[in-house]
């Protein structure tokens, strides 16, 4: 059984003639079954003032089952080293090793087309003992060949998981290389599979885009991540199967309404990494709009929410948005946003510290961004200004492990300034470990 609890931070003081609205929404997901002795399944905490309602639960007879598609890259480059087409058939029998009995699965080879290698049509098949060998030794026969069409490969994953419509869809999407489709092509496939699975994106090797990868993992809600040596894919394999089956709830949304007059300026995930919500908005009517955050487990998650209200009176007190927690289109939880005019300049220019520091994670991500690709550009004064502005926000959030990948990049002289040069000599792999880490976040400090 899934608790979910809603809670806002934010300074609702504004300024006479201000609209400029920001709050943090943090949603926690707990696991009942795992609580505390004295915990009743069933009975649910109330969240706290923010919320305007209690939290709900979803229970573990609502939960739906698992349904995992390993999608490999076997074009002509997995052969160079050979050691990548070895360790990439070695990891993904690991992946299909650790499915429980019960778990609808399938495996797809990508080249310049894509082909179901198991079961050998186009539907899931029930995990067991004799299906997992099956698949294995399915998995053993392949050979890298031909090219790489990455919306066909996304396309087959997605009519595989139609067979099974009720589960929660994941796959694991493995590349050493870049797109061979046209940017039209690949947008088209992102379109027709938004929704129908969770994809995440793992690239082995220093030939792969990372912008190319985390297009696909943000339209389709999952993560990017860099493979440094093919050895390392079969631990990581283990530990994606591990996370996506320990999402029980399907189908979660953040409902944003605001009332006539306003408007969402943004709405994104800050934490545990960054994410743009406002790009896979769903209108339920012109007041309100969905959010799909795909499926949970037990944990939490935060989002920084800007909205422009009509500025009013000093005094005056409005609703500036309501944040629904939407699971199967029900609503379990809630919190509300406010505005409050006043003429009190310490009270209206004070920054919520939660607020103030997921404002600078965006900004860091946005920085590393833009700062490299300043670099390959070979615009070192903006690539310097952007890296080094990096290094302070990192430095002031105590994040360290952004720190080592920058300091891979860039002589870091003073983290606290952002005083940093240019290294000559960068290892490309380096390079896309701090991008494909950009959207990372440490959490705020309560």
């Amino acid at each position: 059984m899934i608790t979910f609890t809603c809670e806002v931070s934010q300074n609702e003081f504004l300024a006479e003639g201000s609209g400029e609205v920001h709050a943090v929404i943090t949603v926690a997901a707990r696991d009942e079954a795992a609580a505390a002795p004295g915990v009743v399944a069933g009975v649910v905490a109330d969240a706290g003032p923010s919320t305007g309602r209690p939290a709900a639960a979803v229970g573990a007879g609502d939960a739906p089952g698992a349904a995992e598609v390993i999608i490999l890259d076997c074009s002509g480059s997995m052969e160079y080293p050979q050691s990548k087409i070895i360790e990439a058939r070695r990891a993904a029998r690991a992946a299909i090793d650790a499915l429980p009995d019960g778990v609808a699965f399938a495996v797809v080879e990508g080249t310049e087309q894509a082909r179901v290698v198991y079961p050998e049509r186009r539907e899931l098949v029930t995990a067991s003992a004799e299906t997992r060998a099956a698949a294995g030794r399915a998995v053993a026969r392949l050979r890298p060949h031909g090219g790489t069409a990455m919306g066909r490969w996304l396309r087959l994953t997605a009519q595989l998981m139609a067979s099974r419509p009720d589960a929660i869809h994941h796959a694991i999407l493995l590349t050493d290389g870049q797109n061979g489709e046209s940017a039209r092509a690949l947008e088209a496939a992102l379109a027709a599979c938004e929704g129908a699975f969770q994809c995440d994106c793992r690239g082995v090797g220093a030939d792969w885009r990372v912008d190319e990868l985390r297009q696909i993992s943000t339209r389709l809600l999952g993560t990017v991540s860099l493979l440094r040596e093919p050895a390392e894919m079969a631990d990581d394999f283990r530990a994606l199967v591990a996370k996506a089956l320990a999402r029980g709830v399907a189908d979660v949304a953040l409902r944003v309404w605001t009332p006539k007059g306003s408007t969402t300026r943004f709405l994104r995930q800050v934490s545990p990494e960054v994410d743009d919500l406002m790009l896979r908005a769903v209108e339920v009517n012109p007041f309100t709009r969905d959010h799909p955050t795909g499926a949970w487990a037990a944990g939490t998650r935060e989002y920084h929410l800007c909205v422009d209200v009509p500025p009013a009176d000093v005094g005056d007190e409005r609703l500036a948005a309501r944040v629904s927690l939407v699971v199967g289109g029900e609503v379990v939880t809630q919190a509300r946003v406010r505005a409050v005019w006043t003429e009190d300049a310490e009270l209206s220019t004070r920054i919520d510290g939660v607020v103030a520091h997921y404002t600078g994670q965006a900004e860091l991500a946005r920085a590393v961004q833009d700062g490299l690709a300043a670099r390959r550009a070979g615009d070192e004064v903006s690539a310097v200004t952007l890296l080094g502005r990096a290094a302070q926000i990192a430095a002031a959030a105590d994040d360290g492990a952004t720190l080592d990948r920058l300091g891979k990049v860039v002589e870091i002289d003073d983290p606290v300034t952002g005083s940093v040069r240019l290294r000559r000599d960068v290892e490309k792999l380096d390079e896309m470990d701090l991008d494909a880490g950009s959207t990372l976040t440490v959490p705020a400090k309560r």
